[in-house]
């Protein structure tokens, strides 16, 4: 049998870089990395960074990013000052946090998730912005084009590739109706709502939506649509994302899969999915921060790196259990499954 097991000294080890990247400074691995633009000068760069909220997949994001620009030369309290912030889900206090880096004169700010990068694109004309796991850049309006961003900004995208995941799910269970999960005022889950419906239109299968404004709401709408659906889904919606452990939970009860768009949200809970991995998305984006501090490229010269091959499948055992189904041959034995226990 040819598959990963994620397995809980991987948690254990997130979790601990999740604590060093709180809101605060931080950074304490040695590099040999190469001279920052800080070194060279004798002045800390200063980085601010921004998530929306605290769930899985951004602070995987946020503490790959953290550990390769510590191997890129760029040392908290040496030649750097980190501030790590996040915005605790409110848009208006994301827009606060930004105001403060820009009166703190920060060198760079990092935005991870699309309402940061949005509100980070205000001050994008005095300071660079890189961004983090925003699906659709363009539909966002913080760029012109991916190949030329137009702006002082660039970034990474974990733009979901919706109908290799809903092939997916159809091949896992069988789905004549099909729930989708999200908040309507996060732009990305508003633009993989599209691809959705256009798959089902195609596929004969029913879309039932449910929407919430914040994660105290996630619950009741989990459970409500799960009476009408053979299955749910979600895309990387930071709102379903932050209460996935209520959506696990209604899953679970109603024995009715939740497919999601993050690898984090199945270890969070949610039954599978097809996607990349989160990881990488932050080394790049700390790659892309490095070109921009040393002056090699501006912010309009790198082009935004869509994460959209290399994808792994993803699938919770103890999910599948508990709502009673059993993971196929093929997927078990795929060398690109990673089931997590």
């Amino acid at each position: 049998m040819k598959f990963k097991k994620l397995l809980s000294a991987i948690t254990a080890s997130a979790l601990c870089l999740g604590m060093l990247a709180g809101c605060g400074n931080t950074a304490d691995t040695s590099s040999d990395g190469g001279e920052t633009s800080a070194s060279a000068d004798g002045e800390k760069v200063k980085i601010g960074v921004i998530q929306i909220v605290e769930h899985q997949s951004l602070n995987t994001i946020r503490d790959a990013f953290t550990a390769q620009m510590n191997e890129l030369g760029y040392i908290d309290g040496e030649n750097a000052e980190f501030e790590f912030q996040s915005a605790q889900g409110e848009v208006s206090t994301a827009n606060s946090i930004i105001q403060s880096f820009e009166s703190d004169g920060k060198d760079i700010i990092v935005a991870i998730a699309t309402p940061t990068a949005q509100a980070a694109a205000t001050v994008s004309d005095e300071i660079p912005v890189v961004f983090s796991a925003v699906t659709d850049p363009i539909g966002a309006g913080l760029v012109d084009s991916l190949e030329s961003t137009g702006k002082n900004i660039t970034g990474t995208s974990d733009a979901l590739q919706i109908d290799l995941i809903l092939d997916f799910a159809t091949s896992m269970t069988p789905i004549n109706t099909l729930g989708y999960l999200y908040n309507p005022g996060e732009a990305n889950s508003v633009s993989c709502l599209e691809e959705v419906k256009a798959y089902c239109d195609a596929h004969g299968i029913t879309l039932v939506e449910k929407t919430v404004t914040n994660s105290s709401e996630v619950q009741q709408a989990a459970q409500v649509m799960f009476e009408e659906v053979d299955a749910g889904f979600s895309p990387n919606d930071n709102t379903i994302a932050a209460a996935m452990a209520a959506v696990s939970e209604a899953a679970k009860e109603a024995k009715k899969p939740m497919y999601v768009g993050a690898d984090s949200m199945v270890m969070d809970g949610g039954f599978a999915t097809l996607g990349i991995d989160y990881t990488d998305l932050g080394k790049e984006t700390a790659n892309m921060a490095d070109q921009i501090l040393k002056g090699e490229k501006t912010a309009s010269e790198i082009p935004v790196k869509v994460f959209d091959t290399d994808l792994y499948k993803y699938v919770n055992k103890t999910t599948a259990e508990a709502i009673g189904v059993t993971i196929p041959d093929d997927v078990l034995n795929d060398e690109r499954t990673v089931i997590i226990e």
